[in-house]
C-alpha cells in the first residue's frame, strides 16, 4: 500500500490518479498520520465498495466498544442488568 502526503496529493494529483488503478489503495497522510484512503471505483463497483467500507467501519466500531467495555470492567454485566438499564433509559426518554 502506498502512502502519499497531502502536499504530494495536491501537487501530483494527475500522477496519483494514473497509478491508483494499479495500486488499488493509497493512504493520504498529513504530518505522517493517515487521514484518508483512496481506492479506485467505477459505476459498477460503487455501491458494493461503499457497502463493504461501511460494514467494516461498523464492525470496527463494535470491536472498539467491546474493548472499552472490557477495560471498564463491564464485561461481566448480566442480561438482567442490561434489561434494567434499557428500561431505565426508555423511561427517561419518555419524560
Amino acid at each position: 500500500m502506498k502512502f502519499i502526503s497531502v502536499r504530494d496529493f495536491r501537487t501530483s494529483s494527475a500522477k496519483i490518479w494514473k497509478v491508483l488503478p494499479e495500486e488499488q489503495e493509497m493512504v493520504i497522510t498529513n504530518n505522517g498520520k493517515p487521514i484518508a484512503l483512496l481506492t479506485p471505483l467505477s459505476d459498477k463497483t460503487l455501491e458494493n465498495t461503499l457497502s463493504a467500507i461501511r460494514q467494516a467501519k461498523a464492525i470496527n466500531a463494535v470491536k472498539l466498544i467491546q474493548q472499552e467495555s472490557l477495560k471498564k470492567g463491564l464485561g461481566k454485566t448480566t442480561m438482567k442488568e442490561i434489561d434494567e438499564e434499557i428500561k431505565r433509559i426508555r423511561k427517561q426518554s419518555k419524560q
